[in-house]
């Protein structure tokens, strides 16, 4: 929030236009967690433009995500939500725009901010070398990268996340305005090491579930075999790397965050078992679509209990590393 913030101070102090554009990216479809976002950004504005003197201008925004999230969730709260920020700061006009962001979807130079929170670690699909019909690389035992995984499933995840961050920053570059600023933050990593357990732990103990459902005969091994994650938490220099080879946007900040393992329960020490739920619950609403596009439903209840299982059994606590970026765009 604190970079969020200096960011739109930042943006408040130009000669705004009359019409403010606002993209949030991966916005999802939870009403209260979209709005405030918008609302954050919006008032921070508004703030900045009072404290200058200057009239609040209007705001256009727009809420995207992939075409499968509903957007009618948040469209049903928009009456009652727009009436009051028009009481608190002027007119505001909010639209959907469905589609992928490592594509064009905003015309070009269209937009003043842009917002994305935790989503840019979840890569455009699997990287293909692990879908290979005629000759996959297998992750035995594994759903993501893990201290056993071969070289080549790494190099595997690294290059797909490189194509897609590339992609990204290229779309963006034609969207934003000079001097427009993007925020975004995600799953990262703080060491070179692409192994570390802050970052595989997890994914571990669900490898470890999947292949307990695999013993029991719920799940075919060669199904499993085939499932990888479409995920990936980048290291902070790579992501660096990136921006700057890219070349449009100038990296203004970043903060490297990390919260404790108990930081999922709003920082409350639960016992073991209690964590293990909570974590179960968080992993299951990241993951469910992607787990149920590949294995079905049926077996959706057991490999989360077993998850629980294999967390509470455990005595392993990791922080949880996230990177905020904020980046200002170059003159065109």
């Amino acid at each position: 929030m604190s970079l969020l913030r200096q960011a739109l101070q930042d943006l408040g102090t130009l000669l705004l236009p009359e019409i403010v554009t606002i993209a949030d990216i991966g916005c999802s479809s939870g009403p209260d967690t979209t709005l405030f976002a918008i609302t954050e950004i919006t008032s921070a504005i508004s703030e900045r433009c009072r404290e200058l003197g200057r009239a609040t201008p209007e705001f256009l925004v727009y809420l995207n995500d992939l075409h499968a999230i509903d957007f009618n969730r948040v469209f049903k709260c928009l009456p009652d939500f727009n009436k009051k920020m028009q009481e608190q700061h002027g007119p505001i006009y909010i639209c959907g725009v469905p589609g992928s962001f490592y594509g064009r979807i905003f015309p070009t130079q269209s937009l003043h901010f842009v917002h994305c929170s935790s989503s840019l670690h979840w890569l455009s699909q699997v990287p293909p070398e692990l879908c290979d019909k005629v000759n996959p690389l297998i992750n035995k035992g594994k759903i993501f990268i893990s201290k056993t995984s071969p070289p080549s499933v790494i190099d595997a995840y690294k290059y797909q996340f490189e194509r897609d961050f590339s992609s990204f920053l290229k779309s963006r570059s034609q969207e934003v305005v000079s001097g427009g600023r993007m925020v975004f933050s995600l799953k990262a990593r703080r060491t070179d090491d692409p192994t570390p357990d802050e970052s595989c732990l997890l994914w571990d103990y669900l490898g470890e579930a999947f292949q307990d459902l695999v013993a029991e005969g719920l799940i075919e091994e060669k199904k499993f075999d085939t499932y990888n994650m479409p995920y990936y938490e980048p290291y902070t220099e790579d992501v660096k790397a990136e921006i700057k080879k890219e070349g449009s946007f100038i990296l203004d900040h970043l903060k490297i965050t990390a919260i404790p393992w108990d930081g999922v329960n709003g920082g409350n020490k639960y016992d073991r078992t209690k964590t293990a739920e909570i974590m179960a619950k968080m992993i299951r609403a990241f993951n469910e679509s992607v787990i149920h596009s590949h294995f079905g439903s049926e077996i959706m209840h057991r490999l989360f209990q077993r998850f629980t299982e294999i967390v509470a059994a455990d005595t392993k606590e990791v922080e949880h590393i996230g990177a905020v970026f904020s980046l200002i765009r170059k003159s065109h």
